[in-house]
C-alpha cells in the first residue's frame, strides 16, 4: 500500500506487521509544504540577485562588482560598469562591529588587491597608476590622492596592509590575521602574543598528519568498543557497583569515626565556663553527627536499592550483551552516524548559503548617517529569516529522527525474527525503505514537537545573553529556571519520541497512538527504565572517557617524537574534542539500540509467557531475565495478597473491640 491513506487495526498485535499502513499523512503534507516554502525562499534570494551580490560582493554605492549595474535613484555613484573591477576592497578592514558582526568601512570595487604594504597616499597613488586599481572613492581622481581634502574619509586608512582575495568570495582580506583579533574577544590576550600564535599555528600544521591519524584512531576505537562492550559491560557495571558501595561505607565510617573522636576530645576539655574554642568544637561535633546520620541513611537506602534492583542491573548487562550481538548481525548500523552527519552537513551548508543570500536580499537603501547603500528587506519579506531559522531546527530534528526510526526498524526486525538466519539481506536498507514509504509523517510530527520546545528555549537563551549584566538577580534567576525547565522537557520528549518511533516500527500506528502505548509500557517498567538509564548511561560515559583517554595517550606518545614542536596543547585539544564527538555519535547509536531492545523485551514479556502459541521472541540470554521478571512479578503479587490476608485476619480476630 502506498502513502495514500492511513488505517490502524483496533486490536493490534505487538509484533512487526507485514501489511503496513501509512501514518500521520497530514503531517507529511504539512512538512512537505514547509520544505517547499524553504525552497521558495532560496529561489527568491537567488533570483533577486542576492547570490551574485554575496559571491561577487558590492560596494558602498550599490554596485555589484564584476558586472554592469543599473542606476539607483538618489545615489550619485551608482550604476557604474564594474566588469573589470572584480574584487571588494575595504578602506578600513580592521574596523569591525562585533555586536552586528560586520565591517564598518566603505567598500569599493577594485581590479586588484594590494599585495604589499602601502604606507603613504603617494604609495596608494603609485599602486593605482601601475596596476589600474583605484583604492580611493570613485569621485576622487588618482592624481589628487595625496592632496585631496577628504582623503581621510574616502581613501584607505594608512598603512594599507597587504591582502589577498578569497578563493570564491571576491573580498580583499588582509594577510595578517591579527587584524581580526578584536572579533574574538576571548582570544585577544592570546593573539596579541604573535610569537605564541605563530608557534601554535606552525605546530598544528606540522602535526596535521598526526592529528588526522589520531582522529581515525578514535573512529576505529569507537567501532571496536560497540562490539566489545558486551564483554566488558559486566566488569564495568559490577566494578562501578563495588566502588559506590565501598565509597559510601567508607565515607560513612570516616564520618562516625570523626564524630566519636571529636566528641571524646570535647568531653576531656569540658570545664565550668565554655570558651569560644569549645563552643566552636561543639558546633563541629553537632555538624559531624548530622553528616554521619545523613550518610548512614543514604548508605542504607543505597544498599537496599542495590539488593532489590540487582536483577534489574543484571538485565542492563544482558541488554548490553544482546546489543553487541545486534551489531555483529547488523554491521551497517555502525555506518548510521556517517549518513546522519553527512545529511546534516549538506543541509547546514545549504541552509547557511541561503541565510547569507538573505543577508544581501532586498532593496537598496541609503543610510542617513553614513550615506552608504545597504540592502534591506522590508514588509512581510523580513519574516523570511524567521521562517528560515525555524526550518533549521525542524529539518535538523527531522534528520535525527529519521536515524532513530531507521535504527529502531532494523532492531525490531532483528528482535522479532525467531530464526536469525532468515533476516533480510540488509535490514538497515529495508528499514529505510519502510520509513520512506510509510512513516515520514510520524517522523515529521515527532520532530515538530521537539521544535516547539527548542524555539522558546533558544529565544530565552538569546535574551539571557543579550541582557547579561543588565538584568536584576530575580530576572536572571527566572530566565535560567525557564531555560532549564525547557531543556528538561526537551530531553523527556526526545526519549518518549524515540520509544514512540519504536512502537511505530512494531505496530505501524500513528505517532500519538504509539507514544501512548510506549508510555504505558515504560510506566509499567519504571524501575527497569531508571536502572537502564542510570547504569547504562554511566557505562557509555566510561566508554567515551576510555576512547578519549586512549586517543590522548597515543597522541602524547606521537607528539613526543616530534621534538621541534613543544606546544602540545592545541593539537591534543583538537584530538580530544574530535574523539569525544566521534565516541558520542557512535555510542548514541548503541544507546538507541539498547532502548529499542528494552521496549521490545518489555512488550515480549507482557504478551508472551513461553507457552505453546505464545513463545518468546527474545534472545536466550534475555529469556532468563524475562522468566525472572515474570516470577518476580508473581512473587510480589502473592506477597501482597498474603500481607492483605494477614492484615484482615488480625483485624477481625485479634483486634480488641
Amino acid at each position: 500500500m502506498g502513502c495514500c491513506g492511513s488505517s490502524e487495526q483496533k486490536q493490534r498485535e505487538w509484533k512487526p506487521l507485514e501489511d503496513r499502513s501509512c501514518t500521520d499523512i497530514p503531517w507529511l503534507i504539512i512538512f512537505a509544504l514547509f520544505c517547499i516554502g524553504m525552497a521558495c525562499i532560496a529561489g527568491f534570494s537567488i533570483s533577486t540577485g542576492a547570490a551574485s551580490r554575496l559571491i561577487s560582493g558590492y560596494d558602498s554605492y550599490g554596485n555589484t562588482c564584476g558586472q554592469k549595474n543599473g542606476k539607483i535613484e538618489g545615489v550619485e555613484l551608482s550604476g557604474r560598469d564594474q566588469t573589470d573591477n572584480k574584487y571588494v576592497f575595504f578602506l578600513d578592514p580592521c574596523n569591525i562591529d562585533i555586536l552586528n558582526r560586520k565591517i564598518k568601512s566603505m567598500a569599493l570595487c577594485v581590479s586588484r588587491c594590494p599585495d604589499r604594504e602601502l604606507k603613504t597616499y603617494t604609495d596608494v597613488k603609485r599602486f593605482a597608476l601601475q596596476n589600474g586599481s583605484e583604492l580611493c572613492s570613485y569621485d576622487i581622481p588618482v592624481s589628487r590622492y595625496p592632496s585631496h581634502g577628504e582623503r581621510s574619509k574616502k581613501c584607505p586608512k594608512l598603512p594599507v596592509p597587504p591582502s589577498k582575495s578569497l578563493p570564491v568570495f571576491h573580498r580583499c582580506t588582509p594577510v595578517d590575521v591579527s587584524c581580526y583579533a578584536q572579533f574574538a574577544e576571548a582570544f585577544v590576550t592570546f593573539v596579541s602574543d604573535n610569537s605564541m600564535l605563530h608557534r601554535v599555528i606552525a605546530g598544528v600544521m606540522a602535526s596535521k598528519e598526526i592529528i588526522m591519524g589520531l582522529c581515525v584512531l578514535a573512529l576505529v576505537l569507537s567501532i571496536i568498543l560497540m562490539v566489545v562492550i558486551r564483554y566488558i559491560s559486566v566488569v564495568l557495571v559490577w566494578m562501578l557497583t563495588a566502588l559506590v558501595v565501598l565509597g559510601s561505607l567508607g565515607g560513612t565510617g570516616v564520618l562516625w569515626w570523626l564524630y566519636v573522636d571529636h566528641r571524646m576530645n570535647l568531653t576531656d576539655q569540658t570545664g565550668t565556663t565554655p570558651t569560644p574554642q569549645q563552643q566552636l568544637a561543639t558546633g563541629n561535633v553537632q555538624a559531624l553527627l548530622v553528616y554521619a546520620v545523613i550518610a548512614t541513611v543514604f548508605t542504607v537506602i543505597l544498599l537496599l536499592l542495590l539488593f532489590f534492583m540487582r536483577k534489574r542491573v543484571a538485565l542492563t548487562i544482558t541488554l548490553f550483551h544482546v546489543a553487541g550481538k545486534v551489531f555483529t548481525h547488523l554491521p551497517l548500523l555502525a555506518l548510521q552516524p556517517f549518513w546522519t552527519f553527512l545529511s546534516l552537513m549538506l543541509f547546514w551548508v545549504s541552509w547557511l548559503g541561503v541565510f547569507l543570500f538573505l543577508g544581501t536580499t532586498g532593496s537598496p537603501v541609503q543610510s542617513e548617517e553614513t550615506g552608504l547603500v545597504e540592502f534591506r528587506m522590508s514588509g512581510p519579506l523580513q519574516y523570511m529569516v524567521w521562517y528560515h531559522a525555524v526550518g533549521l531546527i525542524w529539518i535538523s530534528q527531522f534528520i535525527l529522527a529519521c536515524q532513530q526510526m531507521t535504527v529502531a526498524g532494523a532492531v525490531v526486525t532483528y528482535y522479532f525474527t525467531r530464526n536469525k538466519s532468515q533476516l533480510p539481506m540488509t535490514p538497515i536498507v529495508s528499514s529505510m525503505l519502510r520509513l520512506t514509504r510509510y512513516h515520514l509523517g510520524t517522523v515529521a510530527k515527532g520532530s515538530f514537537i521537539i521544535t516547539l520546545v527548542e524555539i522558546p528555549r533558544l529565544i530565552l537563551t538569546y535574551i539571557h545573553n543579550q541582557l547579561k549584566g543588565k538584568e536584576n538577580a530575580c530576572a536572571r534567576c527566572m530566565l535560567k529556571a525557564c531555560i532549564c525547565c525547557l531543556w528538561c522537557l526537551k530531553k523527556c520528549l526526545t526519549y518518549l519520541n524515540q520509544n514512540a518511533y519504536t512502537a511505530t516500527a512494531i505496530n505501524s500506528t500513528s505517532f500519538c497512538t504509539s507514544a501512548c502505548d510506549a508510555f504505558v509500557i515504560l510506566v509499567e517498567n519504571a524501575l527497569r527504565v531508571a536502572t537502564i538509564n542510570t547504569v547504562g548511561d554511566f557505562v557509555l560515559f566510561l566508554g567515551k572517557v576510555l576512547i578519549v583517554s586512549c586517543t590522548a595517550f597515543v597522541g602524547v606518545l606521537s607528539l613526543n617524537y616530534q621534538r621541534d614542536y613543544t606546544v602540545w596543547v592545541l593539537p591534543l585539544l583538537i584530538v580530544c574534542l574530535f574523539s569525544w564527538l566521534v565516541a558520542h555519535c557512535f555510542l548514541s547509536v548503541f544507546e538507541i539500540v539498547v532502548d529499542v531492545l528494552f521496549l521490545c523485551f518489555a512488550v515480549d514479556t507482557k504478551h508472551n509467557d513461553g507457552s505453546p502459541g505464545r513463545e518468546f521472541y527474545m534472545d536466550k540470554a534475555l529469556m532468563v531475565r524475562g522468566r525472572e521478571a515474570r516470577l518476580g512479578g508473581r512473587l510480589w503479587l502473592e506477597s501482597g495478597r498474603s500481607l492483605i490476608y494477614i492484615y484482615i485476619y488480625i483485624s477481625l480476630f485479634h483486634y480488641p473491640h
